[in-house]
């Protein structure tokens, strides 16, 4: 069966079944595999991204422009005090 997140927000594992959870989990590891062996990746290419956090977290914010930028996407990030 095939797995469609489109649209889906990842808040809880409660939300996923074990088959959505078991598709991120071998997405994740192809696409470290991918990165690991230098194949530049073109998900995203050509998409423009923003990161927006309620609350101060340079770790979380670091891997999310990472990982868009590894998969071509533009990133930009907004602050809680940017108008």
């Amino acid at each position: 069966m095939a797995v469609n997140l489109k649209g889906r927000n990842f808040l809880t594992l409660k939300d996923f079944t074990p088959e959505e959870i078991r598709y991120l989990l071998d997405l994740a590891h192809n696409l470290k595999a991918k990165k690991r062996a230098g194949i530049k990746g073109d998900l995203l290419e050509g998409k423009n991204i923003v990161l927006l956090f309620e609350k101060t977290s340079t770790r979380t914010r670091c891997a999310f422009e990472v990982g868009a930028m590894d998969e071509g996407a533009g990133v930009t990030f907004l602050g809680s005090n940017d108008s």
